[in-house]
């Protein structure tokens, strides 16, 4: 019975371990994030906004962000807070996403942007090829679990012709 004991607190000991290296990682490895100075510049030619909400239906309190993102043609700045996690990406989509089922239904359509390996401010660049305007929606996606974060609509929705408001 003692074997068996043991052997059960070394499992759990190694799964909480495990479990916490995993979540503190990321938080560990994390370059510095972008100073003020830095995000200023970065956002003074911002052509649009958005707004990342904690409320979406697949945000948790684990997975989730928290801020404002600003568009220009060449870069994307976010300042407030994401759920550190590993393996996180930031997508274009030209559809409103607030679910892992929207995100995967979409992922065709979907455009990567870029890494991101901060969790309280970003500035990325938009790669050359990308129109900004094609799009209506970031995303912030954790690749390694394909599970959702965030998102941040930061323009009208363009159906056939239509544009409805964006939310």
């Amino acid at each position: 019975m003692k074997i068996v004991k043991l052997t059960l607190l070394i499992v759990v000991t190694f799964f909480v371990g495990f479990l916490s290296g995993l979540y503190a990682l990321p938080i560990i490895s994390a370059p510095a994030s972008p100073s003020m100075l830095e995000l200023a510049t970065a956002t003074q030619h911002v052509k649009h906004k958005g707004q990342f909400v904690s409320s979406l239906k697949d945000s948790d309190l684990l997975h989730f962000a928290k801020g404002d993102v600003s568009i220009s043609t060449d870069t994307i700045a976010f300042q407030g807070t994401i759920a550190p996690g590993p393996d996180y990406k930031l997508y274009l989509a030209k559809q409103f996403v607030e679910t892992e089922a929207d995100f995967m239904r979409l992922k065709s359509e979907i455009i990567s942007i870029a890494d991101i390996k901060t969790f309280d401010s970003f500035i990325v660049t938009v790669p050359k090829h990308i129109d900004i305007e094609a799009f209506n929606t970031v995303i912030i996606w954790c690749e390694s679990f394909s599970q959702f974060i965030s998102a941040a609509q930061y323009q009208a929705i363009i159906k056939e012709g239509v544009t409805e408001k964006a939310i």
